[in-house]
């Protein structure tokens, strides 16, 4: 099991697909794409299902505050087209990474041991790191509740 990056220390560097947002088609983004830019990378566990659209739909609703303020990516391992699914459904206006080889939850300690109705499973856990311009790790916001979500972000960026 990986571990989380610690805040103060480098952001762990990644290149990964983006669709959505400036990205009209998959398009390859790294982290270094956005050096002296504070990135909020928000990771989620699955497309479309009821916690994770209640927190994109709350960043969609505060986008003028927050996109004014950070660059904002989901993270899952769904793929590109269930992305593009999930994003023109519910309006989205930030870009999402598809993270099918799970190299970014790995990087960024998220895949996690979880349970429901006592079956135990491998999943992202809804983590979401802030990084500042410099490249570190800012702030990380474990097991993030959907509903606090964008206020908790909007406070510390």
């Amino acid at each position: 099991m990986s571990h989380q990056p610690a805040p103060g220390t480098k952001a762990p560097p990644f290149t990964a697909t983006a669709v959505g947002g400036p990205y009209e088609t998959a398009t390859p983004v790294k982290l270094s794409d956005f050096k002296g830019e504070t990135v909020v990378l928000y990771f989620y566990p699955k497309d479309d299902t009821p916690g994770c659209t209640k927190q994109a739909c709350a960043l969609r609703d505060g986008w003028s505050d927050i996109s004014a303020k950070a660059r904002v990516f989901g993270v899952s391992i769904d793929s590109v087209k269930s992305h593009e699914k999930f994003i023109k459904k519910h309006s989205l206006p930030f870009p999402i990474l598809s993270d099918e080889d799970q190299a970014l939850v790995h990087a960024y300690g998220v895949w996690v041991e979880k349970s429901m109705y006592g079956k135990t499973y491998m999943g992202t856990e809804r983590t979401t790191f802030i990084i500042g311009p410099d490249g570190r790790i800012k702030t990380v916001l474990p097991k993030v509740k959907p509903d606090e979500h964008l206020a908790q972000v909007m406070a510390l960026i």
